[in-house]
């Protein structure tokens, strides 16, 4: 199979997956088939990484690209349409007024300024794509077989009366495949546009999953409204995008992202519509102030939630960013970009200290963390993207596990609160190992996001940017706190709890088991990642790697410590030899190790409970203060540009 044969495969078999699951209707039919897909799309992801992996990126033509580009003009307004018929039937009116703004704004594009504009290579496979390809192809994947035995949960405790939509579920989940997959190989900023726009409109109906299309007495009426706030947020950051590719096109007589990249190398100015570009890029990453659309997106399924925080929807604004970094740095755009993901990663961190619901926990986790990416990507050096996109990688694998595990433990548990996984290792032991092993790589030495936390923080010194460096140790404290009462929690054993893990699906073990283990293989990966991914990219993109954030000796030294870990685990797994004693408590023990006789001779029973901070990390204090700060940066950025333009 040839390179271009895998590529159309990976965008066009997910897309008639999904398509043969909204028809088929049988659970028997849709096991095997997306349990088949997911195989077939892990073997073609890493099957087109081994084909590119002996070049440094690949243009490919398209014989048909002006028939395709017809088709996605059709089908861009045809996305419009149902938008307004959507926003009218809800009585939701601003995602129709930006669908009205900005599609026929891209379609007038089109038919003038840009079909003059030659496109030679609208797609391009460099480094970061074979990245890019293989999150989306493994992790989206296995997020999609865990939706299997989840979604028979969830719709067995639906109320009565509500119909089973996950024919709808699945087609939505494959579609967000292939449209990630166009979007990360496209080089031609139209067709990024296209697939940019499909991920919106799939999220809008993932999200609204309970409240979209339901009779009045069963639509879950937040979903709704969650929905439309996802659709309104992304559909802004839509016309931004517009708004870069005509300003790019006018301009600079080009539609092609890789000639922005080098127009920019050359010494050309090409901030304008890089601005208009990275403030897409920011409203798809959920920065503040559009922070608001990720956190709604809780309302949805686990494997949503999943899908959009870990392996697509938000890893799609990074990704452009990322992109984008070699024209950022010390101008005004560069600017704009680091100081809302610095905000963004201080802000969200603090508002997760006060969380005590673990999915929240978990929302502004994956906020701050795309914080520091993007922050990463503003700076614009070879250091920072190298330490950026490992945050990527590690982020993509350990919170996609970390979201799988807590809607696994609310369906057995009946809670998604923190609190209530007191002795979670006697009620589900294999699932509190598992979601221990997440929340270890999330801030955990020698585990991945750490080291490249350090490796963030070594890049921003050496950019000598001190106020991102004050940023990410506040931020980071923050983190380490968060995580820490939860591993507490996890860890404190209970007595007298049944053991449940039995009701557990077999498909969400074996997901949780394949993303535990991938967090530490990339761990393992971590020098191998390194020398054959990201230093050709940052090479390619900024000449000579002189230096990096993390010493190829340091690497090899993390490889080693988490190979001791391993090796540990696994010699001494199982062979303790444990002693039950009776429990001391604050009082006498009544012989249940869940009561104790108070002061007073009455019994009291245990409670085990974690300080939250509320009165000082609340989450409606930090983002008032996060959404007043950035949309006084990004009002102001976009102001000094418009004024330039004006005096061109």
């Amino acid at each position: 199979m040839s390179t271009i044969s895998t590529v159309i495969f990976l965008i066009g078999f997910p897309l008639l997956v999904a398509i043969a699951l909204l028809i088929l209707k049988s659970d028997a039919a849709r096991d095997i088939i997306v349990k088949v897909a997911a195989v077939a799309i892990i073997a073609a992801s890493i099957l087109l990484v081994v084909q590119q992996f002996g070049s440094g990126g690949e243009y490919f033509e398209i014989k048909a690209a002006e028939t395709i580009g017809k088709i996605m003009m059709v089908c861009e307004v045809c996305l419009a349409i149902i938008i307004v018929v959507l926003g009218c039937k809800y009585k939701r009116f601003l995602a129709p007024v930006f669908a009205i703004i900005q599609t026929p704004l891209m379609i007038w594009f089109e038919l003038s300024k840009g079909h003059h504009i030659a496109v030679n290579n609208p797609m391009y496979i460099d480094r970061l794509s074979m990245i890019m390809v293989l999150i989306i192809g493994i992790v989206g994947s296995l997020i999609t077989v865990y939706a299997i035995g989840y979604m028979k949960d969830f719709q067995h405790h639906q109320k009565e009366g509500v119909p089973d939509r996950r024919p709808w579920f699945f087609f939505l989940m494959f579609l967000f495949l292939s449209a990630m997959f166009g979007l990360v190989m496209s080089n031609n900023l139209i067709w990024m546009y296209f697939f940019w726009e499909i991920t919106s409109l799939c999220s809008y109906f993932l999200i609204g999953y309970n409240g979209l299309f339901h009779t009045k007495e069963n639509e879950d009426k937040v979903a709704t409204r969650n929905a439309f706030r996802a659709l309104v947020m992304n559909l802004f950051g839509g016309l931004g995008f517009v708004i870069g590719i005509i300003l790019l096109g006018t301009y600079y007589e080009t539609l092609e992202l890789s000639t922005m990249i080098t127009i920019g190398a050359m010494g050309y100015s090409v901030v304008a519509p890089a601005i208009f570009l990275a403030f897409a890029g920011i409203t798809k990453a959920a920065q503040m102030p559009f922070n608001s659309w990720l956190l709604g997106a809780m309302v949805a399924p686990t494997p949503t939630s999943a899908l959009l925080h870990s392996s697509t929807m938000v890893k799609a604004g990074v990704f452009l960013i990322i992109k984008l970094a070699p024209v950022l740095g010390w101008n005004v755009a560069g600017i704009m970009v680091m100081m809302v993901g610095g905000v963004t990663f201080l802000l969200a961190s603090f508002a997760a200290i006060s969380q005590t619901n673990a999915k929240k926990v978990l929302a502004y986790s994956t906020v701050a963390n795309l914080g520091l990416i993007v922050a990463c990507g503003g700076v614009g050096t070879a250091e920072a993207v190298w330490a950026g996109i490992m945050l990527i990688i590690f982020h993509a694998v350990t919170k996609s596990l970390l979201f799988l595990c807590v809607g696994t433990a609310e369906h057995q548990i009946g809670s998604r609160d923190i609190e209530d996984m007191d002795g979670l290792f006697e009620r589900l032991p294999k699932l509190a190992a598992f979601m221990l092993i997440g929340i270890a790589g999330m801030f955990l030495a020698p585990f991945g996001m750490l080291i490249s936390k350090w490796a963030t923080m070594v890049s921003f010194v050496d950019s000598n940017n001190i106020l991102l460096v004050v940023i990410i140790c506040f931020g980071s404290a923050a983190t380490a706190f968060y995580w820490t009462k939860w591993m507490g929690k996890l860890s404190a054993t209970m007595a007298g709890r049944e053991n449940i893990q039995k009701n557990v699906h077999g498909e969400e073990t074996f997901v949780h088991a394949t993303l535990a283990t991938l967090t530490v293989i990339v761990c393992l990966g971590f020098p191998f990642i390194s020398s054959a991914l990201l230093v050709p990219y940052l090479e390619g993109n900024f000449g000579s790697v002189d230096t990096l954030a993390l010493s190829a000796n340091n690497m090899v030294i993390l490889c080693i410590m988490v190979a001791v870990l391993v090796l540990l685990f696994a010699f001494f797994f199982g062979k303790t030899n444990k002693k039950i004693v009776p429990l001391y408590m604050a009082g006498y023990n009544m012989g249940d190790d869940l009561t104790f006789m108070n002061a007073m001779k009455g019994e009291t029973a245990v409670s085990l409970r974690n300080w939250y901070m509320e009165s000082y990390f609340g989450e409606f204090k930090m983002n008032v203060i996060g959404v007043i700060a950035t949309s006084i940066i990004i009002v102001a950025t976009v102001g000094i540009v418009i004024g330039t333009l004006g005096g061109m």
